[in-house]
Formats: structure tokens, C-alpha cells, sequence
């Protein structure tokens, strides 16, 4: 007897967690296939939107975990074609691929190596979207990823997708999803999204409010609100791909967010499930703020632990202020919500852009957009909340 979404519905928990004694991967994918309606020898298509480093970890863990059972699920991902790799890059990656023996035998394999010694030597060009189908993300060069599907045409990944992966700085979101939106005008399907994004727009007409990621995906494309979640946590990408231990919440719908919570679970990767999506998007996007404070705190006062956390201590305090004025019940300040911007405080490439200000090794009118580390998120969020 087939079930109805309801049936299937009440076989989740609370925070994601299934009914399911051995949590077998292949058990779970079926679950979620069998949850979005998926015929046999149709396969799930899930499509990551967005290449930098938390984008492509996500669409690669999706593809370490469950790439192999190719008849039942296609995993890709989409970058822009044509941003070149520069030499000192190029150098740098090839003492990478030497450095690690599992990469190089993979490589020599693929029949892939050559290209970069031809680059190492400058007698070749290396492309973004090239190297990130050897498993090379150009934000994160030294963390290798495990080979990707690539494709630069957003057209041809998106028409037919199930699930997308929102990849895409804030800043970058509400246009392509414009884009997007042309390639959907004859779909049956509402497709799922899932939103990575940790940034917020300002918007003053006709009243001043904040716009999240969701709201752009949603204004954009026209998909509902309930198909479209955010997944946020005290997640640093190089080294929850080197498998060190984290937690993330996804926030939404009820319908979609406990059966996703427990297909994107993994042993190392423990994620949750709540219904709060506009309090944990806003901090998702003030953290980043509160992080290149945080940097410029540790720079000026030479890594004071009484500085940092008399400014964690104001954080906080303006955190919940903020949140109160945004959501009628918004969720408490903490668990994986206040770690999240713990983490961030502590390190990645906002607390790195406020260091490199503080002395001076920085200025703001070299843009929000740093080579190597990508885009600085909590600029535009600056803006935005003021």
C-alpha cells in the first residue's frame, strides 16, 4: 500500500530523527525519494548552485556520501566558466597534489596531473570550473575535495533539478535566481532549495526592513516560501570535509525539514531540525558583522582575552535585542544558534577580513571580494543592518 505524505510525515521525530534502526545511506536516499514522489529509474537530481568553499563542501559530502548509487540520485554542481587560476595559485596547488599521496595517485589516474605541472611551469591556464571537477575549490585550495560533476551552463543543471543548494553569496543570490526563474516557466514540480547563504539585504520602500536569502529566493523565483529552507550552523567548510565533528540546524516548513534534517545527517555532521527560519538567517547574516569586529578587537588589543569577550558579552546582548525586533517568538540564543557565531567569531574569513583592517594590511576600498578567501559577506551585511 503506498503511504500518503502524512503517513510518511509521522515517521520523523523531533529534530529530524527517523525510525530507522541501521540508518543505512541508501535506506535514507530511498526514504526521501520515495517522501518527493520519485518514480524508479528516476534519479534524484540535486544541484549545488555556487562554487565557493562552503558551497562545494556541501556538494561534496552530498557526493562522497551518496554519489555511488548512481541509478538512484545525480549530484552536481554549477560555477561560472571562465575565471582563470593564477601562477601563484597554480604553484601553491601544485605543491598541494604533492603533499598528498591519495591525490596524486587520483590524479595520475584520471590522467589529470599533467596540467598541472604544465601550470606549475607556466606553460598552461587553469580554469576555476576545471579544477574544481578534480576536487579543487579555488577559496580553498588546500582542503582537496573529492571529484565533482561540473557544469557552467545554469540552464541545462537547473530545468529538471529536485533539489537546489544554495552556495551563493547574499550578494549574488537574488540575480541569479532571476536567471533561474526563466529556466522554470514550464515546470509541473515545485523544486526544494535549501539556502546556504549567511547574509541580509536592506530594503526602505515602502518601510525599512531586512531582506534574507530566503525572501530573495522567494521574491525571485516565485517557488513558495515552504519550499525553501536555510541550513546554518558553527560550521567552518575545510574542516567539516576533514570529517571533524559539527552540527547544523535546517530551518523551515515542517514538511521538509525533518525529512531533509535526517538525509543530510552523517556521523560527523549532526543536523537538526527547527521551525524559526528568520531568526536563525538574520544571525546567520549579523554574525559575519559581529566576526570582522571580532578580528579587528584581536588585532588591536594583541588577542586580549578580556577584550574579545567583553565584546562577545555586547554581541550577544544586541543579538537578542535584534532578534525580538524581527520575529514575535524568536528562538533562544543558543545551542548550534549561539555557536554559530562563536565559531565565527573565533576564525574564518570575516574575523581574517577584520585583522587584515585593523593593521592596516587592508583597506575598504579594495571591495568585499578578497583573492583567496572570496567574498567577505559581513561587508554588505554592515551596510544593510545600518
Amino acid at each position: 500500500m503506498v503511504e500518503t505524505t502524512e503517513e510518511i510525515n509521522q515517521n520523523f521525530h523531533a529534530n529530524g530523527l527517523i525510525q530507522n534502526s541501521n540508518g543505512l545511506l541508501e535506506e535514507k536516499l530511498d526514504e526521501l525519494r520515495h517522501f518527493m514522489g520519485k518514480a524508479e529509474g528516476d534519479p534524484l537530481r540535486i544541484v549545488g548552485v555556487g562554487a565557493g568553499a562552503w558551497g562545494s563542501v556541501f556538494t561534496a559530502l552530498l557526493q562522497d556520501n551518496y554519489g555511488h548509487l548512481r541509478d538512484k540520485v545525480l549530484i552536481r554542481i554549477w560555477r561560472r566558466p571562465g575565471r582563470t587560476v593564477d601562477r601563484v595559485t597554480a604553484e601553491h596547488l601544485f605543491e598541494v597534489i604533492n603533499s598528498r599521496e591519495d591525490v596524486l595517485r587520483r590524479l595520475i589516474r584520471r590522467c589529470a596531473y599533467l596540467k598541472y605541472v604544465e601550470a606549475r611551469l607556466g606553460d598552461r591556464t587553469l580554469y576555476a570550473d576545471e579544477i574544481l571537477k578534480d576536487g579543487f575549490c579555488l577559496n580553498m585550495i588546500d582542503t582537496p575535495l573529492c571529484p565533482l560533476k561540473v557544469v557552467t551552463n545554469l540552464q541545462e543543471v537547473v530545468w529538471d533539478t529536485d533539489i537546489i543548494i544554495n552556495g551563493l553569496p547574499s550578494t549574488e543570490t537574488r540575480e541569479v535566481f532571476e536567471e533561474i526563474r526563466r529556466y522554470w516557466k514550464e515546470r509541473i514540480t515545485v523544486p526544494v532549495i535549501i539556502s546556504l547563504a549567511k547574509g541580509i539585504e536592506a530594503e526602505l520602500g515602502p518601510e525599512p526592513r531586512i531582506i534574507t536569502p530566503t525572501q530573495m529566493i522567494n521574491r525571485a523565483t516565485g517557488i513558495p516560501i515552504d519550499n525553501i529552507l536555510y541550513l546554518g550552523g558553527p560550521n567552518i567548510a575545510s574542516e567539516i570535509y576533514n570529517k571533524e565533528y559539527a552540527n547544523a540546524r535546517i530551518c523551515g516548513s515542517d514538511k521538509w525539514r525533518k525529512p531533509l534534517a535526517n538525509f543530510l545527517r552523517l556521523p560527523h555532521f549532526i543536523v537538526w531540525d527547527n521551525g524559526d527560519l528568520v531568526t536563525h538567517e538574520v544571525m546567520g547574516g549579523l554574525k559575519n558583522v559581529y566576526a570582522i569586529g571580532a578580528g579587528m578587537i584581536a588585532a588591536l588589543t594583541n588577542e586580549s582575552a578580556t577584550s574579545k569577550s567583553v565584546y562577545f558579552a555586547l554581541c550577544t546582548s544586541e543579538m537578542i535585542f535584534i532578534t525580538h525586533l524581527l520575529a514575535e517568538e524568536p528562538e533562544k540564543l543558543a545551542g548550534p544558534l549561539l555557536a554559530d557565531t562563536y565559531v565565527t567569531l573565533l576564525k574564518g574569513r570575516n574575523a581574517w577580513y577584520g585583522q587584515q583592517l585593523a593593521k592596516g594590511e587592508l583597506s575598504l576600498e579594495m571591495g568585499d571580494s578578497i583573492k583567496g578567501k572570496g567574498m567577505i559577506q559581513g561587508v554588505s551585511a554592515v551596510k544593510a543592518f545600518y
